[in-house]
C-alpha cells in the first residue's frame, strides 16, 4: 500500500521532550492515525523516532524536514520507515532513493514536479500549502501531471482537509493541528487521541 493511501490525515509532529514521543505516538494510532511524522527540527527527534520504532510497532513512524543526505542516513538509523522534505535538491533526492525506504519530496512549482517525475517519483509533499497556492494550485497541477499524488502540508486545518481531500490527485494531508504544544506539555494524551479521531473519520 502506498504511504498516501494508509490514513486521510499524517500528523506532522514536533518533539522537544522524548519522554513525550511514545504516548503521543500511542495516543495517535489509536485515534486511527497510525501514520506519524516527526520533524527534525528539534535535538530530541531522532531520538523520539527510535523510542517510537521500539515500542509502538502499530505506527508508520517517518521523519520530515530532512534536508541533506546525513538526515537520510541518520532517519533511517533511528527506525524511521519513510523520509519528507520541504524541498528538493538533485543530491537529496540520490540520497532518498538509495535510503531504502518510501519518500516523499518536497515540491512547490510545476517545475519541481515535472523534475522528479522525469526521476519516476510520483507521490510527493506539496509544501508549503496554502502559502504556494492551496487547493487551486493543487487542482490545477492535476490537468498536465494526472500521475502524480500529492500529500499537501503547511497551513491545513481539519476545516479545509476535507477539500483537498476531495482532489483525485491528493491521496492525504500533513497537519499540526493534531498534535497542539499545550497538550503535549500537559500531557493530555486522551485530548490528542480525540483529535486524531476527528481526522481519522475524514475518509
Amino acid at each position: 500500500m502506498s504511504l498516501l493511501d494508509i490514513a486521510p490525515v499524517v500528523p506532522v509532529v514536533v518533539i522537544d521532550d522524548p519522554e513525550t514521543a511514545v504516548p503521543l505516538a500511542r495516543a495517535l494510532v489509536a485515534g486511527g492515525l497510525p501514520v506519524i511524522e516527526v520533524t527534525l527540527r528539534t535535538d530530541a527527534a531522532l531520538d523520539a523516532i527510535a523510542r517510537i520504532a521500539a515500542e509502538v510497532p502499530e505506527a508508520v513512524i517517518g521523519a520530515g524536514t530532512v534536508r541533506t543526505p546525513a538526515d537520510v542516513a541518520a532517519s533511517v538509523a533511528a527506525g524511521s520507515k519513510f523520509l519528507v522534505s520541504p524541498g528538493t535538491t538533485p543530491g537529496l533526492v540520490d540520497a532518498m532513493e538509495v535510503s531504502g525506504v518510501p519518500f516523499l519530496p518536497g515540491v512547490a512549482t510545476a517545475s519541481e514536479v515535472m523534475a522528479l517525475a522525469d526521476r519516476g517519483v510520483t507521490e510527493m509533499k506539496f509544501f508549503p500549502a496554502e502559502a504556494a497556492g492551496g487547493l487551486p494550485y493543487l487542482k490545477a497541477l492535476g490537468g498536465p501531471l494526472p500521475q502524480v499524488r500529492f500529500c499537501p502540508t503547511g497551513g491545513i486545518k481539519l476545516a479545509t482537509a476535507p477539500g483537498y481531500l476531495a482532489l483525485p490527485n491528493v491521496g492525504c494531508v500533513g497537519g499540526t493541528w493534531l498534535t497542539p504544544a499545550d497538550a503535549l506539555a500537559t500531557g493530555d494524551y486522551p485530548r490528542i487521541e480525540k483529535l486524531a479521531a476527528e481526522a481519522a473519520a475524514l475518509r
